[in-house]
């Protein structure tokens, strides 16, 4: 049995891309294998799962070794199981920057393009007779991922290719990608089940900039203004989960999906700094507008200065 996951603080691409390669495996090459989630999913994935009929993949804690894998949505060894050196990794799927330091026991096939979500990816490398016995519920997950990933084509991440397969699927399903999206994007900004310390672990990513370890938070949201009513005690948490994780600074971006900004939470001096910096901005509060920042992949971590 082959194992497919993505990446820790798993989204609506790293969940469903594990669930359409599993589909893939199965029913096409003809190859057992299940899909796997490294953590409990944002409520859009929930949310697009449901949609389409899908169960929420088991939660995968750790591989044992030798364990057959698939990787999907990232590369880095950071985002992945401890013993994951260990796996017998067969395949990776991606759209990020190679990070290095996973090795395996024979050549594989690594497929990683400029796209801005995986399941374009998957797509793009999937062949006959899979296109054209994918079933409804395989092309809602592909419009998902790629909805989500590109902010409704909005983030600069955003390919023509990522627009053509999206456009595709939406019109093999009769949905009008405006609508569908707006449902997607409401799921994303219902927040208010999850504690200020699970937010900012949501949808992050850790990373060493210039020796300093940020972890990376993202909110993609229709309704800022729901998180940020809870400014005062987010920023209260950030010490403590950067304490937690073993971070120097947390930076929570809250992006704003329909005006196409973010604001920055600034919690101390440090990462103000950081702001000023990075951001060529003026901070004189406890947060910043940041005026089309919307991409962490593209904007946000390229320009990050400690």
């Amino acid at each position: 049995m082959i194992k497919i996951f993505g990446h820790t603080a798993p989204d609506t691409d790293a969940t469903a891309s594990a669930l359409i390669w599993a589909w893939y495996l199965n029913d096409i090459i003809k190859k057992p294998a299940t899909a796997y989630v490294l953590g409990a999913p944002n409520t859009e994935a929930d949310f697009v799962l449901k949609r389409w009929g899908f169960e929420m993949p088991e939660l995968l804690n750790d591989v044992a070794d030798g364990d057959k894998v698939v990787i999907v949505d990232t590369n880095n060894p950071a985002e992945l199981p401890a013993n994951i050196k260990n796996a017998d990794i067969r395949q990776i799927i991606d759209h990020h920057l190679l990070v290095g330091g996973l090795s395996t026991k024979g050549p594989i096939n690594v497929t990683i393009r400029p796209v801005a979500a995986t399941a374009t990816v998957m797509y793009s490398i999937m062949r006959e007779p899979a296109l054209d016995n994918m079933p409804d519920a395989i092309k809602g997950l592909i419009l998902s991922c790629i909805l989500s990933d590109t902010l409704e084509f909005r983030s600069p991440t955003t390919t023509p290719r990522d627009t053509e397969v999206a456009n595709r699927m939406a019109k093999d399903l009769n949905i009008d990608i405006a609508s569908y999206a707006a449902e997607m994007f409401a799921a994303k900004s219902d927040i208010s089940h999850f504690s200020d310390a699970e937010l900012l672990r949501l949808d992050s990513k850790i990373l060493e900039v210039d020796s300093t370890k940020f972890r990376v938070s993202v909110l993609e949201t229709t309704s800022p203004d729901t998180v940020l009513n809870r400014k005062s005690s987010l920023i209260d948490s950030m010490k403590t989960v950067a304490s937690e994780d073993g971070v120097d600074q947390v930076l929570l971006f809250v992006v704003d999906i329909l005006n196409e900004q973010s604001t920055m939470l600034i919690p101390n001096d440090a990462v103000k700094s950081v702001a000023e910096k990075s951001f060529n901005t003026t901070v004189s509060s406890d947060s910043v507008i940041l005026p089309g920042v919307v991409s962490r992949k593209k904007q946000i971590i390229p320009n990050l200065k400690s």
